[in-house]
């Protein structure tokens, strides 16, 4: 399985940037383009939130132009993040799969990859930070009951962990202790999939592997010593999830941005790994 996983696209009306000098609708179009180049195609796209950047409904058409044209034939799958209006964001993207599924949230189940699919919807209306209310938890947990083995990735907008940095950690999903116990009664789930600090992260919830992937725009700036919650033009990246075919999952981080290569490796003959020099320039044992 390859899962494909962007977040935070950030996409304004026509012709307007984002914090004023970030072209959030032409990287995410950059980013989305990417995603349908992908090779080998990927069995499902994710987009963890913040798919516009202010809710609004000229943002959300321009952003339903770019996913119709660019992932169009893709199974894609939606959740919003701190940036969007849910209302508008179920009005503008029913169309896609789940959005209205649940009558106040915009979270649901998707059943037919090899891994399942839980998304959850984390956002606490203005406010920048994400909440898990006593009925999403109880949603959850029903919805992870239901399908106690087969691997399951729970997909949410805010990160549930610190991360050092402090701006950030003021807006993560507050109150994880009880996410974190909900998660303890089903040893299925394997991954949590996040956004929303524009970082690429990895971190832990109880014994589940947290993977926060970065922005297809702008990053949140790495500042521990001096956080002043400012952003940088870093490398745009996303994730790709792999399901191995023993099982296990692997998660690689890729950029946006076309770089020179790829190259083959080609060993000296001064290479101490091995005598067959000819054979190993034709895999990637030398690297």
């Amino acid at each position: 399985m390859i899962l494909l996983h962007l977040s935070d696209l950030h996409v304004r009306p026509p012709g307007k940037a984002a914090y004023r000098v970030v072209e959030a609708s032409h990287l995410a179009e950059r980013a989305l383009r990417v995603a349908r180049a992908f090779t080998p195609r990927p069995d499902a796209v994710v987009i963890s939130g913040d798919l516009t950047d202010c809710g609004l409904a000229a943002e959300y058409d321009e952003l339903r132009r770019m996913l119709r044209r660019y992932l169009g034939g893709l199974k894609l799958y939606l959740i919003p993040g701190n940036h969007d209006r849910r209302e508008n964001f179920r009005a503008a993207l029913a169309e896609f799969p789940g959005v209205t599924a649940h009558p106040e949230f915009v979270q649901y189940v998707v059943e037919d990859l090899p891994v399942r699919l839980v998304m959850l919807d984390s956002v606490v209306p203005g406010a920048g930070h994400g909440e898990l209310s006593a009925g999403r938890l109880a949603w959850l947990d029903a919805r992870l009951a239901e399908a106690p083995e087969r691997p399951t990735f729970v997909v949410l907008h805010h990160p549930p962990m610190l991360t050092g940095l402090a701006t950030y950690d003021a807006i993560n999903l507050r109150g994880s202790g009880e996410l974190a116990a909900v998660l303890d009664r089903h040893p299925q789930v394997e991954r949590i999939l996040c956004g929303h600090h524009h970082r690429s992260m990895t971190g832990r919830l109880g014994r589940v592997i947290i993977s926060a992937a970065p922005s297809v725009a702008h990053h949140g700036a790495f500042e521990l010593d001096d956080d002043h919650g400012r952003f940088t033009f870093e490398p745009a990246g996303y994730h790709a999830h792999l399901r191995l075919p023993d099982g296990g999952i692997v998660t690689h981080l890729l950029f946006v941005e076309q770089y020179p290569g790829p190259f083959p490796y080609i060993a000296d003959p001064d290479y101490p790994g091995g005598k067959d020099v000819a054979a190993q320039a034709s895999g990637p044992t030398n690297a």
